[in-house]
């Protein structure tokens, strides 16, 4: 006897013109013969596990519709639904909630662009809004509700097979509301739940008892207006409940807030903006190391006896610390004499830098003055991003480019002191080097070797010079700046992004070999650290990838955008700032989308190198745009490596076809004094 125990409820267009297949991916798909079409997937309804690919969201464009959720099993051996769902809830900024019996149990926190603000040691990646992907070179990756209760993200690698890389909830704290309403929960604290300054418990016999959902009341009630304040509490999550006010400064937000009398908390999170609470705080734990600042509303006399709990302690610590604080001036003073005759001692040449880290010879101001004649206009070689550079001969008659920082430039001195603790540690044929520097009050001067040939944008886009860029030597020229962005990435002591890698930025030696220069604005990257965010976009507009300038995350991946599209100027001789060719190709970006799709690229090169250039040279055109339009592919994810592309590039073997870009840089803008020089670097802040 057959008896049917489950079924998709579809039909085919005929019995047997049904297909079903069970995808790489896990999904498990019907399909009509016939027609192609697909009549039922797994994927599209309700379970466990969430595969690679599949959106975990509700329909934003029919809130009315049925979620997606995932829903854990009874337990190991029943899988049939158990009491725990997990979902995105549909607001501004939108979070990710486990429930349990439709009463929530735990929650990410708020969406801040880059990651769940109540997670953060979760593995993020910057493809769209709310996708939660992995490296795709590490292997198969699923999201999956476990039971009971834990939520976690499984990844697959053949030692180690089925792990999970990461999952919540961790701890009792990251259970909603542990603390109950004004509670905060520690995780270290033996306590575990305290009351938020200012409160006290609803019920002293629960808390005795460590019974803390009941949470705590506020010790004075406010009275509104101008005469309550906020506290501010660092390094913790962000609360429930929260209300997205479109305000995009910290100190309006605050404003708000406080004329608003139903307003108990506010807090301006990057990447969101302004939240602000109205009635009961909930959920709230401490994270120390990836915390925002919460500020809490206080009556003004609970604010007045903070202060003189501080002005009690300013009274007392002075005489227990006094001695310390005598003892530590003196050793400062006599530190900063000592360094001072130090330097003294080698006037007119150099002597050590102070900093014995740096390893680096410092030169004297006037030595440098000896150098350039003076900083005499003669001698400028050019103007980099943050100042001009001038040709200098040393006492000992070596001939380097000195660097002088300008004071309306946009480098400061923590852009000036990260270059020469870059440069000074690093050693490569491909990157320029650091002779030493110079430091006198406001001067700040680094002191490099000289370059005879300048920089590339000298030739590659002047109608003469370029004539010496035949393919070979621009060939080289893009194998040797691939060569030192592996090493800035992968073989150095430190692991590096640039940042602002540019045409500019590329020097020539007098045999026109290449070295990458400017480190004002490079980062490192600590340990197995792939990806960071900045509120400060600083680079170069038509260089920075999209998620780079759009979102601030940046990555090795971030660079090889950049090494991009100065494949593909030196192929064309073409400047990405300022290209024109068509109105139907508004960047040189799509350009040469168009030119690989029609002809694999040959017809966009520069017309000296396609006159000079021999039969066997033509294939090699091709694959160096071909490898441009792979790295400067609109999702991270889709570049190579910087290894891969010096494999690309040494090789013979056929190559990816690369996505179409749909980022482009157009020179067109309202208001032309935006970008008035668009080869030199830009600061965006408050992204």
């Amino acid at each position: 006897m057959k008896r049917r125990v489950w079924s998709t409820n579809v039909s085919a267009s005929s019995p047997s013109a049904a297909i079903a297949s069970l995808q790489d991916d896990g999904n498990l798909v019907l399909r009509d013969g016939s027609t192609g079409q697909n009549l039922w997937q797994s994927g599209d309804h309700s379970g466990d596990t969430l595969i690679a690919g599949k959106w975990l969201m509700f329909n934003a464009s029919n809130p009315t519709a049925e979620p997606f959720l995932l829903n854990a099993w009874k337990s190991a051996a029943d899988p049939s639904p158990g009491e725990f769902t997990a979902s995105f809830l549909l607001q501004t900024p939108p979070q990710a909630t486990i429930w349990r019996n439709q009463m929530t149990y735990w929650r990410s926190g708020p969406w801040d662009k880059a990651r769940f603000t109540n997670i953060p040691d979760m593995d993020t990646d910057y493809q769209s809004s709310l996708t939660l992907l992995d490296d795709l070179d590490q292997g198969l990756v699923y999201l999956s509700l476990s039971p009971p209760r834990s939520l976690e993200l499984r990844c697959w690698d053949r030692t180690r097979g089925w792990y999970a890389r990461w999952r919540t909830p961790k701890s009792q704290c990251e259970n909603y509301g542990s603390c109950g309403e004004f509670g905060v929960c520690e995780r270290n604290d033996p306590l575990v739940c305290n009351c938020l300054k200012g409160f006290v418990p609803k019920s002293e016999e629960e808390w005795r008892q460590g019974n803390w959902s009941g949470g705590c009341i506020r010790r004075t009630e406010l009275l509104c207006g101008k005469r309550d304040g906020f506290l501010k509490l660092s390094g913790v999550n962000v609360p429930d409940s929260s209300e997205f006010m479109r305000v995009w400064d910290d100190g309006e937000c605050s404003r708000q807030c406080l004329n608003n009398c139903s307003c108990t908390a506010y807090s301006f999170v990057n990447g969101i903006g302004c939240l602000m609470w109205k009635g009961k705080v909930v959920d709230l734990q401490v994270l120390p190391f990836a915390g925002q600042d919460l500020y809490l509303r206080l009556a003004s006399t609970e604010l007045d006896d903070e202060k003189k709990q501080s002005a009690r302690l300013i009274v007392i610590l002075p005489t227990i610390l006094g001695t310390l604080v005598i003892v530590a001036l003196v050793l400062v003073l006599g530190l900063v004499m000592w360094r001072k005759r130090r330097v003294n001692t080698t006037k007119g040449s150099y002597s050590e830098v102070p900093d014995e880290s740096l390893e680096l010879p410092m030169f004297d101001l006037e030595s440098i003055e000896i150098a350039t004649d003076s900083f005499n206009t003669e001698n400028l070689l050019g103007r980099g991003g943050f100042g001009p550079v001038y040709k200098g001969k040393l006492p000992d008659g070596k001939v380097v480019a000195i660097k002088r920082l300008s004071s309306s430039s946009g480098q400061g001195a923590n852009e000036f002191k990260n270059e020469i603790m870059l440069i000074s540690k690093l050693q490569h044929r491909n990157l320029v080097r650091l002779l030493g520097c110079c430091i006198d009050k406001l001067e700040k001067i680094l002191i490099y070797e000289y370059m005879p040939k300048k920089s590339l944008d000298n030739y590659l886009f002047d109608s003469t010079k370029k004539a010496e860029l035949d393919w070979p030597t621009r060939f080289n020229i893009i194998h040797g700046v691939a060569r030192g962005l592996l090493y800035l990435h992968r073989d150095s002591c430190l692991r590096i992004i640039h940042r602002d890698l540019k045409v500019s930025n590329i020097l020539l030696d007098e045999k026109m070999n290449p070295k990458i220069s400017d480190f004002g604005l490079a980062r490192i990257f600590e340990g197995t650290q792939d990806l960071a965010s900045t509120h400060k976009v600083v680079g170069t507009l038509g260089y920075m990838s999209p998620e780079y300038l759009l979102a601030g995350m940046f990555s090795e991946k971030s660079d090889v955008f950049s090494f991009g599209v100065l494949v593909l100027e030196i192929v064309s001789g073409r400047k990405t700032t300022s290209f024109h060719y068509e109105e139907h190709h508004p960047s040189l970006l799509s350009y040469a989308w168009r030119s690989w799709d029609e002809s694999r690229g040959v017809d966009m090169a520069d017309e000296t190198v396609a006159e000079s250039s021999k039969p066997s040279e033509v294939s090699r055109i091709s694959r160096c745009v071909n490898v441009g339009l792979l790295c400067v592919q609109d999702h991270a994810s889709d570049r190579p490596t910087m290894a891969s592309v010096l494999s690309m590039l040494s090789g013979e073997t056929s190559l990816p076809r690369p996505t179409k870009p749909t980022y482009t840089f157009q020179n067109k803008t309202a208001n032309p004094a935006i970008f008035n020089d668009l080869t030199e670097s830009i600061i965006v802040e408050g992204r």
